[in-house]
């Protein structure tokens, strides 16, 4: 593969708080339209498209890129793995409902926009009456929002765009793990709390969605997703009116626009680096000393009677030294990228046949179960050996080959970019150092 443009940039951070905005879920859609139509992430030009989330997710990608090593990354790094959790089980759970009997799927309607936005509507109602019952100053509060003009208020102008508060904590769907003692009865528990009528059981997958509702949906489940109170409420009334997936699709877009738009681009940076942060510290170190080596020879030889083109030979520092801390600055150490390697991950680095490494490698296994336990690692036996780890030793860890082309592709313009501004910046201090006057002081 050839190189990638020389303007190229990697991807930028995307911090989750810039990402929640207040987008529709129409809005949400034709983001992720003109992602798939593209075959891009749609949202950084950082990206290759050999590289994007629907490659990764379908098995296209080669280690470090795969959908595996995603799952790893939102586990260890981004400490937000339910949302790909989720996304996994509820692409699957369409393709199964769609192929079950048309007997068994007529007992589950759809859940259609309108009902969507009248259930939303009714949940703001209700929050700003119980709102105006607890509060005397309630009129003061409400002034100026869509709570004013649901109870009755005149309002001067209304912003379409405007963002409803949230429900008080005493409106949300709370209970906690101790409160039921199965799945099932923590579905009830959330349907009653949430104002819904308890749903039919003869409508398929009634199980698997209240194990749904139990992992993702309520307060303290294994793997409770972002969700406000108004969110979590309109969900669990929406499943207990049917288990179509029409009944998941606003929340299903919502937690896919933050993988596509939040954890794919922050992924594919945080893959670039090739180096962990001992040996990433450790190269700028490095390139930090080779240009101090560089500055204290020059100046050196400009004050003594030594020729002037011997002050030329510190180029070669001035490049080596200036390109290792501008890979050292994007994650990467020059060496390990001369041979294509990159460390191996802390995770990944006691898996080996002792009962740790089994019992890790099985750990990895369940983060791909839709109804597992909650992604919680700090009871992981590499982590305490990894602490105990020497520095030079974190330094100099294992290596493996990068697989992944594309990937490559990326850190070789990184590389060249780091090599094209080091040798401009040694021409300038070399050309100064050559043009001052010798100082003829030894």
């Amino acid at each position: 593969m050839g190189l990638l443009p020389l303007n190229y940039r990697r991807p930028n951070y995307v911090n989750g708080e810039e990402l929640r905005r207040n987008e529709t879920g129409t809005e949400v859609d034709e983001k992720i339209d003109a992602s798939l139509k593209s075959g891009r992430s749609g949202v950084s030009p950082g990206i290759p498209g050999a590289l994007a989330f629907d490659k990764i997710i379908n098995g296209g990608t080669c280690p470090p890129c795969t959908v595996r090593d995603f799952m790893n990354y939102l586990i260890y790094i981004e400490h937000a793995a339910e949302n790909l959790q989720f996304y996994l089980w509820y692409r699957d759970y369409v393709r199964r409902f769609s192929a079950a009997p048309v007997s068994e799927t007529t007992l589950s309607p759809e859940w259609t926009q309108e009902m969507e936005e009248e259930t939303i509507a009714t949940i703001q109602r209700d929050a700003a009456d119980q709102a105006k019952k607890h509060s005397p100053i309630a009129r003061e509060i409400f002034r100026g929002t869509d709570f004013e003009k649901i109870s009755g208020i005149p309002v001067e102008s209304q912003n379409p765009f405007s963002t409803p508060p949230r429900s008080s904590a005493g409106d949300s769907v709370s209970f906690s793990g101790s409160q039921a003692t199965t799945y099932v009865s923590q579905a009830g528990d959330a349907f009653v709390a949430a104002g819904a009528k308890q749903p039919f059981t003869i409508q398929p997958f009634r199980s698997e969605i209240n194990r749904v509702i139990a992992t993702y949906i309520i307060d303290d489940s294994p793997r409770q997703l972002n969700l406000s109170a108004r969110e979590q409420k309109a969900v669990v009334r929406a499943l207990s009116y049917t288990t179509h997936p029409s009944a998941l699709l606003t929340l299903s877009q919502n937690i896919e626009n933050t993988l596509r738009r939040q954890a794919h681009p922050n992924f594919i940076r945080w893959t670039i680096c090739n180096g962990n942060p001992a040996r990433v510290t450790f190269a700028r170190g490095l390139g930090v000393g080779t240009l101090l080596v560089a500055m204290i020879g020059s100046i050196i030889l400009t004050l003594s009677k030594a020729g002037r083109g011997w002050r030329a030979l510190f180029a070669i520092l001035w490049v080596v030294g200036i390109a290792t801390l501008i890979t050292a600055a994007k994650g990467m150490c020059v060496v390990l990228h001369g041979l294509h390697h990159r460390h191996v991950r802390p995770w990944e680095l006691f898996l080996d046949d002792s009962d740790a490494g089994i019992e890790q490698l099985c750990e990895g296994n369940r983060s791909f179960d839709s109804f597992g336990s909650c992604n919680n690692y700090e009871d992981e036996p590499w982590i305490v050996r990894y602490q105990r780890r020497f520095y030079v030793r974190k330094v100099f860890d294992r290596e493996v080959w990068i697989q992944e082309p594309a990937l490559r592709q990326i850190q070789d313009t990184i590389f060249l970019q780091s090599m094209l501004f080091a040798v401009l910046g040694a021409g300038v201090l070399t050309a100064v150092f050559v043009a001052v006057p010798a100082g003829n002081l030894f």
